[in-house]
């Protein structure tokens, strides 16, 4: 028995970390319903799984448009009748590590914004409520360590990590009594196979920066933390972000 088993679970984002996320998901024994704007990668990701396609369905979204959110809530609770969690997880880094700063151009700040805060707050107002109708459930959001830390480059992008988090908190603190938990992952630097070459030193200086300076993170370190967010284990956890970045942030 996993500590999935029997939940209902949307995962919005797969690819990347996402990919992790969606195996361990369905190894913890959740009934999963996945999309992607890599709606074919994320089709051949769910016949991975689940061959049979009875607990694993990987599908198209657009996680910036409304129609396309809800036809993946939709899906859920046709295949299931339920609905006891959901995942938001995808992100597009339009400005990367480009070193202009407050002159990154408007559209990249915009593109940013689009799918990284208003796609999770419309994620959420379209989850929230089929939770409730058929008991509660648990809203996990990934944002970052980017949120809490300064750099010189990112400038959208962290501010819409740190967006994701104000939302978690506001939707912990309004839909709790009506049986909605939401908490979100800060990951730290966390190498996929999505990095792109060259980035072996940038990855190395990441391992330094953390308080055991014996690992980088991965993909399955994230998972773990989704999938216990997401259970009946977490049952009174609420409202908080927790940091999987091996101490590269540490705070109280």
């Amino acid at each position: 028995m996993g500590i999935l088993e029997g939940k209902v679970i949307i995962l919005a984002g797969v690819g990347g970390i996402g990919d992790s996320l969606a195996r361990y998901y369905h190894a913890e024994g959740a009934k999963l319903v996945f999309g992607d704007i890599e709606g074919d990668h994320a089709a051949e990701l769910g016949k991975e799984i689940d061959p049979d396609g009875l607990r694993a369905l990987g599908t198209y979204l657009d996680g910036s448009e409304e129609t396309s959110i809800q036809a993946l809530i939709d899906s859920a609770l046709s295949r299931h009748g339920r609905l006891d969690g959901f995942h938001c997880n995808f992100a597009i880094v339009p400005d990367g590590l480009l070193p202009e700063g407050l002159d990154i151009p408007m559209e990249m700040f915009d593109a940013s914004v689009h799918v990284n805060l208003r796609g999770y707050f419309l994620c959420s107002r379209l989850a929230v409520p089929a939770m409730i109708e058929t008991g509660g459930g648990a809203m996990v959001y990934t944002s970052s360590s980017a949120a809490t830390t300064a750099s010189q480059t990112r400038f959208a992008y962290a501010m819409c990590k740190a967006g994701i988090q104000a939302l978690m908190r506001n939707v912990a603190c309004r839909y709790g009594p009506q049986g909605i938990r939401a908490n979100a992952i800060a990951p730290g630097i966390i190498p996929h196979y999505k990095f792109r070459p060259g980035t072996e030193k940038f990855i190395d200086d990441a391992v330094q920066d953390t308080l055991m300076k014996t690992r980088h993170g991965n993909p399955d370190d994230i998972a773990a933390m989704g999938a216990f967010l997401l259970s009946d284990l977490s049952g009174f956890i609420s409202g908080q972000t927790i940091a999987v970045d091996g101490g590269q942030t540490h705070r109280p």
